[in-house]
């Protein structure tokens, strides 16, 4: 015995938000971890770090735990387990990316802006720039072409993601990511602690060396014993040089809340006027820098893993043309016109039908009240109009014709149009008319009328 196979219709769900990004951006995690496109670079320094800590755990620490203090292995991994914590949080966190403006609200912003064109060949459109006032000192918010905005205060569009970040600060490729609102606190912890590691690194390295030289009596046979060091000790001072650099850079930038692009373009320098000063200044370096440590996390405005709301598509309820009309074994169906209204209540018609049957063998007209098909019909004889042909006339659809028996025994029963043919029993083949179908109609028409002024006169 074969069992029935059920085929199931798998259910398309819908897409979330972070897989229709515009940005040029990577996401991974089912869109929990933000990176940009490029991150050959952030790999580079992951793996240096890696390298370098391998090297010192394995080569320098044994010797130096026994021979100095086992606070050395202790402390190094400490600064080592924070820096890889904050650079894999500055990189994998959302910077601060404000969503691009839906197409109505950009048609919005559009309306607000435009400014009608004179008729002069020579004029150019004011920029698109609004100005507001924050403690005093006159802020401009530049329009972005690209994202559809105008760019709150201190936001900028970083060309290699492709996305407005509020608080912009840099592009780093060393971290694979924008530094800006959301990651700017990880991202100078970073800093900070890689210099700390740097420095610790390469001091404890040149120990490690010296002893080894007063214990062998040879810098030559120190540097043999510990291939290792050499190389720990050329990485570390090449990149403690930048490091420390960079680190005091920052430093300096959160001590006067500013950032990198503002400290660049020189936004809030004095040579630009004695009433030129920092709006987001707390007043202190202290307050600075709590503001920039201590402050609360900022919520994402991206939204990453929410679902992508589908566009609702109004189908036109204009009946179409082409759709053809069921088969009715010959008989005729004449339908009017109707208006959308009556469409939409078409099942509940309050409206009094009026079936005009005739036959061949009379010229009897049955009227059957549509609206009560239980009643009896009644039937009227009117001796002045002539059958046009063994059809049957609806008006105004077929769809509404009840089942109407014949009450004398010679006349044919007269069913449904769309009933089928009882078994056995051929379908009637309908006769063929030699007048057009215009022609049908206004024939069928004016008989059709005539038999409701008979009705009317009885």
């Amino acid at each position: 015995m074969v069992g029935s196979e059920t085929s199931y219709t798998p259910i398309k769900m819908p897409k979330r938000k972070w897989e229709v990004h515009p940005g040029r951006n990577k996401f991974y995690c089912d869109g929990r971890i933000v990176m940009a496109r490029s991150t050959s670079v952030f790999y580079f320094t992951v793996g240096l770090i890696i390298v370098t800590m391998g090297l010192f755990f394995g080569f320098d620490c044994p010797y130096l735990a026994v021979n100095l203090t086992w606070a050395i292995p202790v402390i190094a991994g400490l600064l080592f387990f924070f820096v890889m914590a904050a650079l894999l949080r500055t990189s994998f966190s959302d910077p601060g990316v404000i969503p691009r403006a839906t197409p109505d609200e950009a048609a919005d912003i559009e309306r607000q802006i435009e400014v009608p064109n004179p008729n002069n060949p020579t004029y150019r459109p004011p920029p698109r720039v609004k100005e507001v006032t924050i403690n005093g000192q006159v802020v401009k918010l530049k329009y972005c072409f690209t994202c559809k905005i105008f760019r709150p205060p201190r936001a900028s569009h970083c060309s290699i993601c492709d996305n407005c970040v509020e608080r912009f600060d840099h592009h780093c490729p060393w971290v694979g990511n924008c530094v800006g609102k959301r990651n700017y606190r990880y991202f100078y912890l970073f800093i900070l602690s890689l210099a700390f590691l740097c420095v610790f690194v390469f001091a404890c390295v040149i120990t490690h060396l010296i002893l080894r030289t007063n214990e062998l009596g040879s810098f030559l046979e120190a540097m043999k014993a510990t291939p290792a060091s050499i190389i720990e000790i050329f990485v570390c001072f090449f990149s403690i040089w930048s490091i420390l650099a960079l680190a005091g850079f920052h430093t300096y930038l959160t001590a006067t809340s500013l950032t990198t692009n503002e400290d660049i373009k020189g936004s809030w320098s004095s040579k630009r006027g004695e009433n030129n000063y920092n709006p987001y200044s707390y007043g202190s370096i202290c307050n600075n820098c709590c503001a920039v440590l201590c402050g609360p996390t900022h919520v994402s405005l991206m939204d990453r893993r929410g679902f992508v709301q589908p566009e609702i598509v109004i189908p036109d309820s204009t009946p179409s043309s082409s759709q053809q009309s069921p088969q009715n074994y010959g008989s005729t169906t004449i339908t009017e016109p109707r208006e959308e209204d009556e469409l939409k209540h078409d099942k509940v018609n309050s409206k009094t039908n009026v079936t005009l049957v005739t036959t061949a063998e009379s010229n009897n007209v049955e009227a059957v009240d549509q609206s009560n098909p239980a009643s009896t019909p009644a039937t009227l004889i009117a001796n002045d109009v002539t059958p046009v042909s063994q059809t049957s006339v609806v008006f105004p659809t077929v769809n509404h014709l009840p089942l109407v028996e014949g009450e004398e025994k010679g006349r044919n029963n007269v069913v449904h149009p769309l009933s089928p043919p009882p078994p056995g029993a051929q379908p009637p083949v309908r006769p063929v008319m030699k007048t057009s179908i215009s022609q049908e109609s206004d024939s069928l028409a004016e008989d059709s009328a005539m038999g409701l002024v008979k009705l009317s006169t009885v």
